[in-house]
């Protein structure tokens, strides 16, 4: 039984380790509403209207954050998408 453990114990951690994970990374600007920047990220990122608010005003606060994680490529969709709608985002 000890055995089985182990071996599923290693797998996870090997998981861990292949899986490279994410993030858009969002800035602020002096440029759009935060009722512009709640509607993208609530269309785009599909956040609640409550996640979004958060978000915006993280941004707002701190100058910039992460308001999406995930794979590569879908993290590159969604920040090509931000920055369509004129914010300013990066994948890191």
């Amino acid at each position: 039984m000890l055995k089985e453990v182990t071996k599923t114990e290693e797998e996870v951690d090997l998981l861990e380790e292949t899986t490279d994970m994410f993030q858009v990374v969002l800035y602020n600007d002096d440029v759009n509403t935060f009722d512009w920047v709640i509607e993208c990220l609530v269309d785009i990122c599909e956040h609640d209207e409550l996640q979004a608010e958060q978000c915006a005003l993280l941004v707002h606060f701190k100058g910039k954050a992460s308001v999406k994680k995930g794979e590569l490529g879908q993290m590159n969709s969604i920040c090509q998408a931000l920055c369509d709608s004129d914010l300013s985002a990066v994948v890191e």
